[in-house]
């Protein structure tokens, strides 16, 4: 766990943005309280390997429907990448087919 004194710089994707526009006022509390939980641990989410291995998932529910928020943690810049948000459906393909994009984000 960090200390809180720790200042991490949060980034979005501009898709993770156009999802967050979407959200109904309540799902977007939710989602906000998640992003929170991941500022204060951000390993909390499972580092995925392969294709991949940039990307961390940290998982949690609204509407009794698992959500999966994935971001890039880099420890030696304290940053973290809010690369996508969406349903557990399509949401590793559509990550692979990002996956250019993305560390073309997180190496800037």
């Amino acid at each position: 766990m960090l200390e809180e004194q720790i200042e991490i710089d949060i980034y979005q994707s501009k898709r993770f943005e156009k999802v967050l526009k979407k959200l109904p006022e309540p799902q977007l509390k939710i989602v906000e309280d998640e992003i929170d939980i991941i500022i204060k641990e951000p390993e909390i989410g499972e580092l995925k390997k392969g294709d991949l291995s940039h990307l961390r998932v940290h998982k949690f529910k609204i509407d009794n429907e698992q959500v999966l928020l994935g971001y890039s943690w880099i420890e030696n810049k304290i940053e973290i990448y809010l690369l996508y948000l969406g349903l557990h459906e399509n949401f590793y393909k559509k990550m692979k087919e990002q996956r250019k994009i993305d560390l073309k984000l997180i190496k800037t």
